[in-house]
């Protein structure tokens, strides 16, 4: 089955109900044809999630380009304690005690905990980095309005 034939399946109307098993005379093409084929349409339209993520990657690397920030567990709580920090970014796979800490240290500085929806590869990737970051600490946004915008999950 040739990549041509995959991509002319997926052109057309959207199945009907229980239009998902037909039978066909080639056995090569029956394991495409009884898979649901919702896989290979796209609406265009995104999800408000995304768009909000896209926005987050946008004011973030913003502040990576004209702010200051630190990156990391150990520089992140070294802010929090002199009270520089403004806002905390934590993604979704950062240890949980890690994570109970520096939400613990920014509830005492009353500082705003955003927890971004991403792995820290994902966070690392949005700061413009190579590198996992697991957390980071915004101490002055430069130019973006990204403390207004995202609010503190505390």
């Amino acid at each position: 089955m040739g990549f041509a034939h995959v991509i002319s399946a997926c052109k057309g109307p959207p199945p009907s109900p229980g239009a998902d098993d037909k039978k066909v005379k080639n056995p090569s093409s029956t394991a495409l044809l009884l898979l649901p084929r919702l896989w290979c349409y796209n609406s265009g339209v995104s999800s408000p999630t995304k768009k909000s993520h896209e926005g987050i990657n946008n004011r973030l690397a913003l502040v990576m380009k004209s702010g200051k920030y630190t990156l990391g567990h150990k520089t992140v709580l070294r802010s929090l304690r002199s009270s520089k920090g403004k806002l905390i970014l934590i993604s979704n796979n950062c240890p949980p005690l890690r994570k109970s800490e520096i939400e613990y240290y920014a509830m005492l500085s009353k500082v705003g905990v955003h927890h971004y929806n991403g792995n820290n590869v994902d966070l690392g990737t949005a700061c413009g980095k190579y590198f996992r970051v697991s957390c980071l600490s915004i101490i002055d946004p430069g130019d973006s309005d990204i403390i207004n915008t995202l609010p503190g999950d505390q």
